[in-house]
């Protein structure tokens, strides 16, 4: 179908709603990029927090070595989390969209008092741990036995080249600049293939890590959101609107392919080429 199409692009978000780390090469795991979302913002209830309502959020840059998550943000001292669960850590119950219940590490006082201050509100920092568990609740695409960390509803979220070099074609034809990939926080960015092709794939293998494909991705107000400053604009939700509504759902605004990982482990690294596959 498509002779080039290779993985152009690998990014992880340690902690959801913070800023990306772009990476060479990531492992795979059970529950997605070894590295992804594993860490979690949370209210005083243990409801997760995002951009969405605190797009203070985007300013927080994420960096991650062997065996630490480091946060920095302007006008703040670095903060260093350990990554490795500890069975020690009190549990807290938090929540991610309709996942209730759900087991988490309470990584302690510094990482709360630090965001805390940074966002100007009560918050406490989670991480995965032995006793996490959450399956996919989204009905497009899943198996049993497919689960999730911290991330909205999917584990991968892949975009192509092509797609966003389409609606900045469409902004600048508007006289609006044109849009950063990190509006739309992806794992997995591709090149080679024509505007919006992931929308068609079933099924792909990028790599040797077979997907298959759990929906287009509705797209919410942190895309109006500058990663750099968190300032908030209109677009690209108003353009989107114009051409990228769902046919099922006209309330929602599509962008992107959201992905499932048959296989449950291996490593993906920028360059591998990707396949694509019947149903």
């Amino acid at each position: 179908m498509y002779q080039a199409v290779h993985l152009s692009g690998l990014f992880i978000h340690p902690v959801k709603s913070l800023r990306a780390c772009a990476v060479t090469s990531a492992r795979i795991d059970p529950l997605g990029l070894a590295s992804d979302r594993r860490f979690l913002v949370v209210d005083e209830t243990g409801r997760f927090l995002t951009q969405r309502t605190l797009p203070r959020m985007a300013l927080v840059s994420t960096a991650l070595s062997a065996d630490t998550l480091t946060l920095s943000a302007d006008g703040a001292r670095d903060l260093h989390v350990p990554r490795a669960s500890d069975p020690a850590a009190p549990l807290r119950t938090v929540s991610v969209w309709q996942s209730d219940g759900l087991q988490a590490e309470d990584c302690g006082e510094a990482p709360a008092q630090w965001l805390g201050d940074f966002l100007d509100m009560k918050c406490r920092l989670v991480r995965l741990g032995a006793a996490f568990h959450r399956p996919v609740l989204r009905p497009s695409g899943t198996r049993p036995g497919d689960l999730l960390s911290f991330a909205d509803g999917y584990p991968f979220l892949l975009i192509s080249e092509a797609s966003l070099a389409d609606l900045n074609d469409r902004l600048a034809a508007r006289g609006e600049d044109a849009l950063p990939m990190n509006r739309f926080r992806p794992n997995l960015v591709v090149s080679g293939c024509p505007a919006y092709a992931e929308d068609t794939w079933p099924r792909l293998r990028i790599g040797g890590v077979t997907f298959r494909a759990g929906g287009p991705c509705a797209r919410c107000v942190v895309t109006t959101t500058d990663q750099l400053t968190a300032e908030r604009g209109k677009e690209p939700l108003r353009l989107l609107a114009s051409y990228r509504r769902d046919v099922e759902d006209p309330t929602n605004v599509n962008f992107g392919q959201n992905l499932l990982h048959e296989t449950k482990s291996g490593t993906l690294s920028v360059g591998d080429t990707v396949e694509i596959l019947p149903e």
